[in-house]
């Protein structure tokens, strides 16, 4: 069934005249007679009764029409929304994060997003970052928050603004009051460290932090996530060296101190694949370079 064939009877049907209908579909009357008769034959049934002087629905024309104006309309958002989607303007869009990003710009990324692209909706899924890097070479989510300084070549990333790497001590701890202290007077703890199979940079960058300071650190205790690690310390499990913006969470029982003389950072980039990025992960990629590098 040709859709414009619809489209000329709900014009006639509505008008039920045939001169009108054709000059409101911008043709003559014989294509429009022509189509009518077309349509007929197809559903093998009379939609209309017409003479010289007048055109009447039938019965069966009538509850054609309903149908027909419902069949348009659909049509019309159909249009619509691949319009939509077209320019990015809809879907969902699955990205990952590491728990440690809530406290730094994915929050105010995604806000931004849905206030701009209110039709497009961001589901974040926690997971590791090694995680996220292979679910994004599968095609599994479309982009992931990681705490990383390199990707594997096949993705696309946006660097984020580096933390900075802090001392988390127990609230009670005799160098909690300090402005900042060197990790040599930690030599004799226990440290929490972040398992380096879940975040290879974020681990390799501690140790390196060790290195240079010349100790070897006594791990007590490996955790998979940066909360994780904070709580441990709390609870008096330990010492750790944690980004500053796990000092958002608010924590009870802990204290974040600076490392002397150290300007060590966590890294950290919003990674895609471009073998799957579609126009609304593209609308969110720029939003997101918009708040990460503000000119």
């Amino acid at each position: 069934m040709k859709l414009h064939f619809l489209r000329y009877f709900v014009v006639l049907a509505e008008e039920l005249h045939f001169g009108r209908a054709a000059s409101k579909l911008a043709i003559t009357q014989p294509p429009l007679s022509s189509a009518i008769k077309s349509l007929e034959e197809e559903l093998e049934v009379k939609l209309l009764i017409r003479d010289s002087k007048h055109v009447e629905l039938t019965q069966a024309g009538a509850a054609f029409l309903e149908e027909a104006r419902q069949i348009l309309e659909q049509v019309a958002r159909a249009s619509n929304v691949a319009r939509i989607v077209g320019r990015g303007m809809r879907g969902r869009l699955d990205i990952g994060m590491t728990g440690s990003q809530v406290y730094r710009e994915v929050p105010a990324i995604v806000r931004q997003f849905n206030a701009e692209t209110p039709d497009v909706d961001v589901v974040l899924g926690e997971m590791s970052s090694a995680d996220q890097v292979n679910e994004l070479l599968r095609g599994q989510i479309h982009a992931g928050f990681v705490n990383a300084s390199a990707v594997p070549p096949q993705l696309a990333f946006l660097p984020m603004a580096e933390d900075e790497f802090l001392i988390c001590l127990p609230e009670d701890h005799a160098h909690a009051q300090c402005e900042a202290i060197e990790l040599t007077q930690l030599v004799d703890e226990r440290f929490v460290m972040f398992s380096r199979d879940v975040a290879p940079a974020n681990y390799d960058n501690v140790i390196a932090i060790f290195s240079r300071a010349g100790i070897h650190p006594r791990l007590a205790h490996a955790a998979r996530q940066w909360l994780t690690i904070v709580a441990m310390v709390a609870k008096g499990l330990g010492v750790s060296v944690v980004p500053r913006s796990l000092a958002q969470s608010r924590v009870h029982g802990v204290r974040f101190v600076k490392i002397k003389g150290e300007q060590v950072r966590a890294p950290a980039m919003l990674v895609w694949n471009p073998a799957y990025c579609p126009p609304t992960l593209r609308s969110f990629i720029e939003c997101a370079e918009r708040i990460l590098q503000p000119r």
